[in-house]
């Protein structure tokens, strides 16, 4: 396993992971974190080195939303209340790893249901994260009125969906063991963690 001291607050989970030596030709990358930790950045990023498609959970759940006519704030309420919400879009995940063999993917789950993967964690405190994702006009994000109110609704999500996967699954959403790479970005700046992570995913892709 690839072991990486140099960078403050970037760790590598030292556990032997099978897949990592089967990427030679094939790249699945799955990125799983806290939200507006930057794990959409970086994996555009990811997508355009190594000219991959992306694909992204939170575009799934956005659908989802306007499909229904709701929030996405109204949908991840709706989720806690009916599984079929997060059946769907884990469904969307596993369906891709059938379908397609280089692409990543920033969804909570997706290294869970899509094993054959390079999986990648990123975390962050929540107040840096909401500062990040409160300036952001995206659609479904209506709840997003304050600052405050976005550190809330992300820590209100947060925690709903840690204890649905545990109960749907098994799974600690947050247990490191389960990724390749955790990174903590709250003090780094973006392009050093891409520097870093595009590094780390281009070795492991050249091992064999």
């Amino acid at each position: 396993m690839y072991t990486w001291n140099c960078v403050k607050y970037l760790k590598i989970v030292t556990k032997k992971n099978k897949y990592l030596h089967r990427l030679t030709r094939d790249m699945i990358v799955t990125i799983s974190g806290n939200l507006g930790s930057g794990k959409t950045t970086i994996a555009k990023a990811i997508a355009k080195k190594f000219k991959i498609k992306h694909y992204s959970a939170g575009d799934f759940m956005r659908d989802m939303a306007e499909e229904r006519g709701i929030t996405l704030l109204e949908l991840s309420k709706l989720a806690e209340e009916n599984s079929a919400v997060d059946k769907e879009i884990d469904e969307r995940s596993k369906t891709l790893a059938e379908k397609e063999k280089n692409f990543v993917i920033d969804s909570r789950l997706a290294w869970y249901f899509i094993p054959d993967s390079l999986k990648i964690f990123v975390k962050c405190d929540i107040d840096e994260a909401a500062k990040r994702v409160f300036p952001r006009k995206q659609k479904g994000d209506d709840e997003n009125i304050t600052l405050e109110a976005t550190a809330e609704n992300i820590r209100r999500r947060e925690k709903s969906e840690i204890e649905r996967y545990k109960e749907y699954y098994g799974i600690e959403l947050q247990d490191e063991s389960n990724y390749d790479l955790v990174l903590d970005t709250t003090e780094q700046k973006k392009e050093d963690v891409i520097k870093k992570v595009l590094e780390w995913v281009g070795k492991q892709v050249k091992l064999d």
